[in-house]
């Protein structure tokens, strides 16, 4: 295997950091292909849109780890497995880092976390790389199989000291870190300062696309397909305000005029104008014609919501209410686009957390991996939570489902905690209830049917 080095990344997948850069300059909405001294307005709908689809695909997202087996000891583990994962969310600020991350895969169209054990701190730590500088390699024949990653990122020179006690003369330095299964280097520039085993025994990378071209690694981003739509609006909102501008400081037309000079457009203005000649004040909103430009905007903007699949009812502008089935048809193109980039993320996460047990395995010393999990979405439309509620109700009831995965499905955080806490409340009403019936035998009704709801009793 040829050795790779920093020199030879740097001439590598430029076409995709091209692509990267074009869509986030015009994220930040610079949009006009080209640029001039008249006015140029931007409407910027596409980070809008994209907003505001990534605040419904992240909506009430959580992890769940079930036993692998039904003996007491494998609940333990998926207990503390849980335990575990929601406490490296916690300490690693999690909820911002999974938002920014989504924003920045559905503008470039990669995403990539990178999980790690922080030796001076003893914690799993979790970050968002910038895939600007991430670099993979796959099997041919299976996209899911990566085998070396490369990422490259800048430092400056207190930085470097202080991880690495190393004095570089610059004010900053590029680094380069590869990956394997079986080993790790890292590069200052373009000098190798380590090259040893890899201490995790995998690669520590999860790189996901936003959503997949069929057969490519690399993904696609939520901006090329707004782009044409998007310039189109600008262009079109641009020229209308034009109009409006010129026709609330109208133009004078002179006809049979030599010069102009002391015609000016004014209150009780008085032109002195030969004969024969003719004076009038240009309208360019006669006949109706601002009407056709608010239409032509108006197809523009339905073309926006159809192309960016987010109708506008998922901005909360209807005209009329909608509830259950009807609203869910509204927004059917909202919700297909939320399930499959979801269907991207669950394999991503539940990656990520293998890894968090497998590092917790190797450093802190409990083996958590034999469990399995699951993502936990959010409801994307507004519910009815005492229905829903309701219908859990009948479902354990019956015995189709436990009160954990009820909790699950409701939206509570830590189901198993939850659970215990409602075990805790049972036995203590339950002990309440024998000791004031023993107290109370020879007591009234009201007194026993008091006890027996778990309510106080009179002494």
């Amino acid at each position: 295997m040829n050795e790779l080095t920093p020199a030879q990344l740097a001439q590598m997948d430029r076409s995709r950091f091209n692509r990267y850069r074009q869509n986030l300059e015009f994220y930040r909405g610079n949009q006009w292909s080209e640029r001039s001294r008249n006015r140029q307005l931007v409407f910027n709908y596409t980070r809008t849109a994209i907003d505001k689809i990534t605040s419904y695909l992240m909506q009430g997202m959580g992890f769940a780890c079930q036993p692998a087996d039904g003996s007491g000891e494998a609940a333990q583990r998926a207990r503390e497995a849980e335990q575990l994962i929601y406490s490296v969310c916690r300490e690693n600020n999690l909820e911002e880092i999974d938002y920014e991350t989504e924003i920045d895969a559905a503008i470039l169209g990669d995403g990539c976390y990178k999980i790690t054990w922080d030796t001076r701190q003893q914690r799993i730590r979790i970050t968002s790389p910038d895939v600007n500088g991430l670099y993979a390699w796959w099997m041919g024949d299976d996209l899911s199989r990566v085998w070396r990653v490369a990422s490259r990122y800048q430092l400056s020179r207190d930085e470097i000291a202080m991880l690495y006690n190393i004095r570089i003369p610059a004010r900053q330095a590029m680094l380069t870190e590869i990956w394997q299964e079986e080993r790790f280097q890292l590069f200052i520039n373009n000098d190798s300062i380590d090259d040893k085993p890899n201490p995790y025994g995998f690669i520590p990378f999860v790189i996901f696309p936003n959503l997949r071209e069929p057969k490519h690694f690399w993904g696609i981003s939520d901006v090329p397909h707004l782009t044409e739509a998007q310039r189109e609006l600008n262009r079109a909102l641009t020229q209308l305000s034009r109009i409006l501008e010129v026709s609330g400081n109208p133009i004078a037309v002179l006809e049979g005029v030599e010069s102009s000079e002391g015609i000016k457009v004014q209150p009780g203005a008085v032109w002195n104008l030969p004969e024969e000649s003719k004076a009038y004040l240009l309208d360019l909103l006669q006949g109706g014609g601002i009407r056709l430009h608010i239409d032509y905007i108006d197809l523009i903007y339905r073309c926006l919501h159809d192309i960016g699949e987010a109708p506008r009812a998922a901005y909360g502008g209807l005209e009329r209410e909608l509830s259950g089935v009807a609203l869910e048809v509204e927004l059917q193109s909202l919700l297909q686009k939320v399930s499959r980039k979801r269907t991207i993320r669950a394999s991503a996460y539940a990656t990520r957390n293998r890894m968090i047990l497998a590092l917790y395995k190797k450093y802190g010393g409990r083996d958590l991996t034999d469990v399995s999990q699951r993502i936990i979405w959010g409801a994307v439309l507004p519910q009815d939570r005492a229905r829903e509620a309701r219908n859990e109700q009948i479902l354990v009831q019956t015995g189709v489902h436990s009160r954990r995965t009820a909790m699950d499905e409701i939206g509570i955080r830590d189901p198993e905690l939850e659970f215990e806490r409602w075990m805790e409340e049972r036995h203590r009403i339950l002990e309440m209830n024998n000791r004031y019936r023993v107290r109370s035998g020879s007591g009234s009704e009201r007194e026993r049917a008091g006890a027996a709801e778990g309510g106080p009793v009179p002494e």
